[in-house]
């Protein structure tokens, strides 16, 4: 087989390989026509910027970035201008540092309980944490939730630490895995809303499964929370030191 015809095979090889991928890009394409970008990675249009703020919440290289150092005197979170209803929600976020020790972070069971002692105490460990979420419905209660626990983000914490809720909803807003991946490094959420059951799938990887939400809110916008406070230049909490990107929607 002389040089030249090897040569003609790799050629044809290369364009059909280099065809297939354009194919997959275009499909993947096509699979995302329905999403709707709900950040235009320029500023905050289309979003409620605290009355007050004070410039904490902003777009920085692309991205929205929170300092957790809003001033205002209200409701310190960034909420949508639109209300949604069903909805498939893919979002990007990453902590950008752990600086508060947070003491009282408890070891979350399975069920959705707290490991006890052998004085039937709940056992705490203290870790650098950081604290955020992603409010659905307009519900804070509804919250899919970003930190550092163990239990790992993507707990729905104000349904699990209700207890008027039945141990199936317990468990079932409690991740089956941590998924996360390290402080610094991007993350991306899929959280799909239909009716009151919630699905929540963290890094490619299904964490929440088709749960009920008892008395979710049947419409409602979506925020990213604000979280943490200073006290003579302390931090007094774990603070949403936090970035979001590639925020897109699909209504269903």
């Amino acid at each position: 087989m002389n040089r030249d015809y090897i040569t003609k095979i790799k050629l044809v090889s290369f364009t059909l390989l280099f065809v297939v991928f354009a194919m997959m890009s275009t499909a993947a394409y096509a699979q995302n026509d329905d999403y709707k970008s709900i950040f235009n990675g320029e500023n905050l249009s289309g979003w409620i910027i605290p009355e007050g703020d004070g410039g904490h919440w902003q777009v920085i290289d692309g991205v929205i970035d929170y300092d957790a150092m809003s001033e205002a005197e209200g409701d310190k979170n960034l909420w949508t201008e639109d209300e949604y209803g069903d909805f498939v929600l893919r979002i990007e976020w990453r902590l950008k540092d752990t600086p508060f020790i947070n003491p009282n972070v408890p070891i979350i069971r399975p069920d959705g309980s707290h490991q006890l002692d052998a004085n039937g105490e709940i056992l705490r460990m203290s870790v650098p944490d950081a604290d955020s979420g992603i409010y659905l419905r307009g519900m804070s209660k509804a919250q899919v939730n970003i930190w550092t626990w163990p239990i790992g983000s993507g707990e729905v914490y104000g349904y699990r630490m209700d207890p008027d809720m039945p141990p199936e909803v317990v468990a079932g807003v409690t991740p089956t895995t941590f998924a996360d991946n390290h402080i610094g490094e991007w993350n991306a959420f899929e959280i799909t809303m239909i009716g009151d059951r919630l699905t929540v799938v963290l890094n490619d990887q299904l964490i929440i499964d088709d749960v009920q939400l008892p008395g979710v809110n049947d419409r409602g916008p979506i925020a990213l929370q604000h979280h943490g406070s200073k006290v003579d230049g302390e931090w007094t909490s774990s603070p949403s030191l936090v970035q979001f990107r590639n925020i897109y929607i699909k209504e269903l």
